[in-house]
């Protein structure tokens, strides 16, 4: 196919008709800037010059994230840096989660439009009555009087709209004979009253929601709220909560997983 593009053919007069492959790789580069990356890798294999073309670093920074220099200082550590070759290996390499800060978080980009996409697990949270009941990076209360989880984060991120969830499961999860299976005997009390979902941000933004736990055996993630981003350059805290703090009654059997952040309307799946 692509011998067929890039070659040269004659009219009836002899005269040399230029084809797709005749196109400079500066000209080309232009036209990739403007499509998405799935569009760009699938021509790549058109021709040499598309080919050459999709790995120019002008088609590729113009897909990362404009504050893409503050997510490489942020994630990756000096020996990863030392190895990225190009705007096109960066872009890559985000499109891979990738944990920082110990482990407790994990960034990746969406495949098609760039857009960070952020996770940050329950052991950044602060948990009340947790005891350190923590299985892997699950958090699991079994009973409590008093259900409070919290926590901040700081970030740089790109203008735009951005939501926040909290990912819940009531009962506890494993696997048994290599079946996921749920023990529900600890789950009570989220049907009495609604647990409160907060955000705020250093912007200015703030939300406030309401929801009932339920749907025992899957994991869930809660919407607690937007928040918009309109200085990419400036460094924005987010705190995040949720707490059901009726002490009439307790309440458990409840994981809790991580905190999303993704923009909105991009799926939730890294």
């Amino acid at each position: 196919m692509g011998a067929n593009l890039s070659g040269r053919v004659s009219d009836k007069e002899g005269l040399v008709q230029p084809r797709l492959g005749d196109l400079p790789e500066s000209c080309v580069a232009m036209v990739l800037m403007n499509m998405d990356p799935p569009e760009i890798c699938k021509l790549a294999r058109l021709n040499r010059a598309f080919r050459g073309a999709s790995s120019a670093d002008l088609v590729w920074e113009s897909k990362l994230p404009p504050n893409y220099r503050f997510i490489v200082d942020r994630v990756f550590d000096e020996t990863t840096k030392l190895k990225i070759s190009g705007k096109r290996d960066i872009y890559a390499r985000l499109c891979r989660s990738k944990s920082f800060d110990g482990g407790t978080k994990e960034i990746w980009l969406d495949k098609n439009k760039g857009g960070i996409c952020l996770s940050i697990s329950s052991k950044a949270l602060s948990i009340t009555g947790i005891d350190d009941r923590r299985f892997q990076t699950v958090a699991y209360l079994q009973q409590t009087w008093w259900f409070e989880v919290s926590g901040e984060f700081e970030f740089q991120f790109p203008l735009g709209r951005y939501s926040l969830f909290f990912r819940l499961h009531l009962g506890r999860s494993s696997k048994r004979l290599g079946r996921r299976v749920c023990n529900s005997e600890h789950v009570h009390g989220w049907n009495k009253k609604p647990v409160r979902f907060e955000l705020s941000t250093s912007n200015g933004h703030r939300a406030v929601s309401q929801c009932y736990l339920d749907n025992p055996g899957n994991w869930v993630d809660y919407h607690v709220g937007d928040f918009v981003v309109d200085n990419p350059h400036a460094l924005i805290k987010i705190k995040y909560s949720m707490t059901q703090i009726d002490c009439t009654h307790t309440k458990g059997g409840v994981c809790v997983d991580s905190v999303f952040i993704y923009p909105s309307g991009v799926a939730k799946e890294p």
